[in-house]
């Protein structure tokens, strides 16, 4: 269901004005007295009306609003540098918005992008913001979700199927021998990061591990965040010996907090990650981690986008991508 936008009609209408009066107010043109100004004016607002997104009808603009949760992260940089590389194939120039996951941006960048500056947006952010989903929600213009979903909504979502991923790493660990194995996440509330949790949590259910809460650090943004979360681990669940991390950054943080107490990556403790960006290459040992499908992601992401901006259609695809663990040098066999 797709809920009615307030018209250029509509404004005149609940004004009591013409609608070149609307048109002359909104383009600052002809000679139109204050008061009339003010409530052509305030009726725009109360009606939420934005008038870029009916001239946009008739001519596009050829540009996609991207909403990341931060450039400098290297996967989210290297999947927008894909999008923007088939959005050009297709004509299309993008905007990224970084927000940080943070509330406040999340609103203000929708409430930008909503005007209409664009001709689609794909959203890779957390959108903890009800009422930013639901704003989401009322706009005509064509929305994709990207590592992201929300079940209440009916929208175009590409995701990698994060419960696989986090099941195969763990398994990989499991057996490599390995059966005190910790987790360092970022938010839960995610649902990609729910369900790699929950894909941990099943291997460990199927090899017969009994899960332990203690084992778990949840809620960790940054690298920094990682490497006292792993410190925290260490000093309290001394018989660990592995550690997997939900992002890549997190694993690296990881590994400092492995180095703080001078133990061996993977001779000592085991690290994998999940993402599969520059930074497993670069890190020491190169990091064995679930590699997200990047181009694929990226291509079929602007397919829905430009699909749903070429041609009415209702229905809505949910398309689940496969992962695929990359096996490098961060995790090492042990005797049982």
């Amino acid at each position: 269901m797709q809920i009615k936008r307030p018209t250029i009609y509509d404004v005149a209408k609940a004004a009591g004005v013409s609608i070149s009066t609307v048109s002359k107010v909104m383009n600052d043109t002809g000679s139109i007295s204050k008061q009339t100004k003010t409530k052509v004016k305030e009726t725009i607002q109360a009606l939420d009306y934005h008038p870029i997104a009916t001239s946009a009808v008739k001519k596009r603009i050829q540009t996609i609003g991207l909403l990341l949760p931060s450039i400098a992260d290297p996967f989210s940089a290297e999947i927008a540098r894909k999008i923007e590389d088939y959005g050009r194939k297709k004509g299309f120039s993008l905007i990224i918005c970084s927000t940080d996951n943070n509330l406040k941006k999340e609103r203000e960048y929708i409430d930008i992008l909503k005007k209409k500056y664009v001709d689609g947006i794909i959203i890779a952010t957390g959108l903890k913001n009800s009422e930013a989903q639901k704003e989401l929600f009322n706009q005509q213009m064509p929305i994709v979700l990207l590592s992201r979903e929300i079940p209440s909504l009916a929208m175009n979502t590409v995701l990698v199927n994060d419960f696989l991923g986090a099941y195969e790493a763990t398994s990989y660990l499991i057996k490599l021998g390995h059966r005190k194995i910790a987790m360092i996440t970022e938010d839960i509330y995610f649902s990609n990061i729910q369900s790699r949790l929950d894909g941990y949590k099943r291997a460990l259910y199927d090899a017969g591990i009994t899960y332990e809460e203690k084992w778990i650090s949840t809620g960790n943004e940054s690298f920094n965040d990682a490497a006292n979360a792993a410190s925290y681990l260490l000093e309290n669940e001394k018989s660990l010996t592995a550690i997997f991390a939900s992002t890549e950054p997190l694993a690296i943080g990881a590994m400092q907090g492995v180095r703080r107490h001078n133990l061996q990556i993977p001779e000592d403790i085991s690290i994998v990650g999940f993402d599969n960006s520059i930074l497993a290459q670069m890190s020491y040992p190169p990091l064995t981690t679930v590699a997200q499908p990047i181009d694929e992601m990226a291509q079929k992401v602007i397919e829905l986008l430009v699909n749903s901006l070429e041609k009415e259609n209702d229905v809505t695809q949910r398309v689940v991508l496969a992962p695929k663990l990359t096996v490098r040098s961060s995790a090492k066999e042990i005797e049982l």
